[in-house]
């Protein structure tokens, strides 16, 4: 399974905001065997956003958008989801009974606050799609086509993907090494195993554990094994962590 992640906000690429959710999402996509194959960051515009889940779309097997969702000027994506595949806005059964619990919990927590909120527009979700709703957020996500669209506060994101995460899957694994051996003189053995198993090796130095991590990833299991035990014995490494004693 191939996916695509487009995070929006016009404060991921000015860094007012770090863009955690597409590190968080892609470790979470990685540990389901999900290939990750791009990460994209955009603004709150809602003709990119539209031209931009359209191509994923047709690209990739799942889109996850993330961001811009809720009721200020600047949410703009799921109308601009909507314009991707040329549907109108409306509301459900379901997303309007979502907010307006969501609504009624916030208004008892904060009893003291008017809270004018347009139930109908703050429900609204692309025609057809499928709603995702959680009790984190005020603001439902929703399923068009294999475009999922998710809140971009933190706790919402995981809270929606939670619920749908066993609808990524993937047959890429991944064993890590490690190595105290220069990066430059393990270069050729890196593309050996890589032709001799076909399987993917990244080496990532890491100067303050004094040491190299590799990661051996492949889509067959005997491969993977073949593959790191060639490069336990080829390099010096090893499947724990280790430093320098020099």
């Amino acid at each position: 399974m191939e996916v695509a992640l487009i995070t929006v906000g016009d404060e991921l690429l000015s860094g007012d905001t770090v863009n955690t959710n597409a590190n968080w999402l892609a470790a979470e996509l990685s540990e389901r065997g999900v290939a990750v194959e791009r990460i994209l960051s955009i603004p709150d515009d809602r003709g990119e956003i539209a031209d931009r889940v359209g191509e994923y779309a047709a690209d990739f097997d799942a889109v996850i958008v993330t961001g811009g969702i809720g009721s200020t000027p600047d949410d703009v994506t799921m109308e601009a989801v909507a314009d991707a595949f040329d549907r109108e806005m409306v509301p459900t059964d379901l997303t309007r009974e979502s907010v307006e619990r969501r609504l009624a919990a916030i208004r008892e927590r904060v009893p003291d606050r008017e809270f004018d909120v347009d139930v109908e527009a703050e429900a609204a979700v692309p025609e057809g799609s499928r709603p995702l709703v959680t009790d984190a957020g005020l603001a439902p996500g929703c399923v068009v086509e294999d475009v999922y669209v998710m809140p971009g506060i933190p706790d919402e994101l995981r809270a929606t993907f939670e619920a749908v995460a066993d609808e990524f899957a993937g047959d890429r694994r991944s064993r890590f090494l490690y190595t105290v051996e220069p990066e430059s003189n393990i270069v050729p053995a890196l593309r050996e195993a890589m032709e001799r198993f076909d399987v993917a090796v990244g080496c990532y130095p890491d100067r303050k554990a004094d040491h190299n991590r590799l990661k051996v990833t492949a889509t067959d299991d005997d491969a993977l094994a073949d593959a790191a035990a060639w490069l336990l014995s080829t390099v010096d490494a090893s499947e724990t962590p280790v430093s320098r004693d020099w």
